[in-house]
């Protein structure tokens, strides 16, 4: 039965990205192919940030104590502020120890992943949220030079979503599973965000 759940979030992820990535190739008006697709793709090509969103989302699911709204709260705030954090980056504002607080965020996220903590909601949203900045600085300076900035960020935060509902909809799975398996799952993004620390600092 776990094993059926599983594999239809699994789907359920599957149906929900096809339709951006469809849209994202139509390539008619001047930008979607280009500048959609470019934001869309951007947090998959990353280690970091692919770690860091599902992570947000399988973890919002693993302590959530209820389904409504307490899986939303944390997605959001990071969906929120990293969109606030690219535009600074876009705008060329600079913020230091970018890198090792992307890095530092996977060890946290791990931590909370694997231990399963529940935390108030403002807190929740305020942890989350600030190492989202961070994320969303990093990926502006990098899409700066891009054209078509709007539908960039557009498709940034759309593939951002579906990532947090990727982790949602894997850890509500996991949530009656076996203990080790979340464990397991913070302890690789913990191992992937302490490597990334220790080349940043």
């Amino acid at each position: 039965m776990r094993k059926t759940t599983a594999s239809r979030s699994l789907a359920l992820f599957a149906a929900l990205v096809l339709p951006f990535a469809a849209s994202a190739h139509t390539g008619v008006d001047g930008g979607m192919h280009h500048g959609f697709t470019t934001g869309f793709l951007h947090p998959l090509t990353g280690a970091d940030h692919l770690a860091a969103m599902v992570a947000v989302g399988l973890w919002s699911a693993l302590a959530a104590r209820r389904a409504w709204p307490d899986l939303l709260w944390a997605p959001l705030a990071f969906a929120g502020m990293l969109l606030a954090g690219a535009l600074m980056g876009l705008a060329g504002v600079q913020l230091p120890a970018v890198e090792p607080m992307i890095a530092a965020s996977l060890l946290v996220l791990g931590l909370l992943v694997a231990t399963r903590v529940h935390l108030p909601a403002v807190v929740a949203m305020a942890v989350v949220g600030v190492f989202a900045i961070f994320h969303g600085v990093a990926h502006g300076h990098e899409l700066a030079s891009e054209e078509g900035a709007a539908l960039t960020l557009a498709g940034m935060v759309g593939a951002t979503v579906l990532l947090h509902l990727a982790g949602i909809a894997l850890g509500w799975a996991l949530r009656h599973a076996n203990a080790w398996l979340p464990r397991v799952a913070g302890a690789a993004v913990v191992v992937l965000g302490a490597s990334l620390l220790a080349q940043a600092v």
